[in-house]
């Protein structure tokens, strides 16, 4: 049995909707942060999949700018997660309401 573009792209699928049911769904800060992250690779596998498909290094290098935009944004969201957990205490989106401190 060989794996087709069509398997790549229904796991990419797959953890897309993973990904969007972890935001749509939890409160927790960081594991919103981690369903983002995995929407991000989920878009990678299509890209590169794609990319394969037509024979073209195009999706690949598009592919690496979304996993160095992925790292800063986990850098970004990583400092100012630690910022509201010593101010508010809590990571919990419910109970964080304003961005004053």
């Amino acid at each position: 049995m060989t794996i087709t573009p069509g398997h790549w792209l229904a796991l990419s699928a797959a953890l897309f909707t993973i990904g969007l049911i972890g935001v749509l769904v939890r409160r927790n800060l960081i594991i919103i942060f981690m369903a983002i992250e995995l929407m991000l690779n989920a878009g990678n596998i299509a890209l590169v999949t794609f990319s394969n498909l037509h024979q073209q290094v195009s999706g690949q290098v598009f592919a690496l700018f979304v996993i160095a935009v992925a790292a800063a944004e986990a850098a970004v969201g990583l400092g100012i997660v630690l910022a509201l957990y010593r101010n508010k205490e809590t990571v919990n989106i419910d109970e964080i309401t304003v961005m004053r401190w």
